[in-house]
């Protein structure tokens, strides 16, 4: 790697200003390498696509594995790499203020927190006590020299709560307390995309497309969304292969899924390019 952890983090701010581009999701390292050679100019990881890869489901994940795995995904590539860190890890802002301060550590250039509890009975939690982590975070950014985005979700849409005026004023809301960049996953429509941008206005504004979408990269710059990423999709499609195969073998005894594997030799070139064998 070539860049300093310094450089990716300026260059993801640069990124943020003008413009709109793509932030997919890698889950490993040879994920993260293949999309840096496709020509993406930044990453974000994904809490489902790596717990996934560990045999857990999203979530599942603890504190140490997630932070170990920043670690990993950013020291492998010159690309920025935005940290999905989930709730922060914590019941309170003082340990979501801890948690950040070691997800700054790793070398992310970006980190989000999200609202939701992880208790499906009661999914998203208080405006205000959300509020306080979300300044919680943006303090112990601001500790360790202030360069890392922080990025403020909230998570109503995916939990079935499609109150958008709640949604908007919690990103209002998030906005105040500090966040660089506003996201809802979930939202889908025109009017809404449009209605999250205008109220976060200036700051920049992240969309998940995490499944097959009429809008094209062009009609989601032309709302004003300044950045697009895929969540656990890109995850879902290499398991969607490998469960087709898989059952295919299984179930029928035939191998035809084959046919739609990527070529080993592709795969070699690009990889044998990175680290040449001795």
């Amino acid at each position: 790697m070539t860049l300093t952890t310094q450089d990716k983090r300026a260059r993801f701010r640069t990124l943020h200003r003008q413009g709109c581009f793509v932030i997919p999701n890698p889950w490993d390292v040879g994920s993260a390498r293949m999309l840096e050679g496709l020509g993406f100019q930044a990453l974000a990881t994904t809490s489902s696509g790596f717990a996934w890869s560990q045999g857990r489901a999203d979530g599942g994940a603890s504190r140490a594995m997630v932070l170990d795995h920043l670690r990993t995904l950013a020291a492998a590539t010159d690309l920025p790499v935005n940290a999905d860190f989930e709730s922060g890890f914590a019941a309170d802002p003082q340990g979501v203020a801890e948690s950040v301060r070691m997800a700054v550590d790793t070398g992310v250039a970006g980190i989000s927190i999200e609202d939701s509890t992880g208790d499906a009975a009661d999914p998203i939690r208080d405006i205000a006590a959300a509020v306080e982590r979300i300044r919680a975070a943006r303090a112990a950014i601001d500790h360790c020299g202030g360069d890392t985005l922080l990025v403020g979700r909230a998570e109503n849409f995916l939990w079935g709560r499609t109150d958008l005026e709640d949604t908007l004023a919690r990103l209002r809301a998030y906005s105040d307390a500090g966040a660089d960049c506003l996201y809802a996953p979930g939202i889908r429509t025109r009017q809404q995309i449009e209605a999250v941008v205008a109220a976060v206005a200036p700051k920049p504004v992240n969309l998940l497309i995490g499944s097959a979408s009429e809008f094209t990269l062009q009609d989601v710059a032309a709302m004003g969304v300044r950045r697009i990423s895929v969540g656990g999709a890109l995850a879902r499609a290499a398991w969607g292969g490998f469960l087709r195969a898989a059952r295919s073998i299984a179930e029928q005894g035939r191998f035809d899924e084959f046919a739609n594997a990527a070529s080993g030799n592709e795969l070699n070139a690009f990889f044998g390019k990175l680290h040449p064998s001795r």
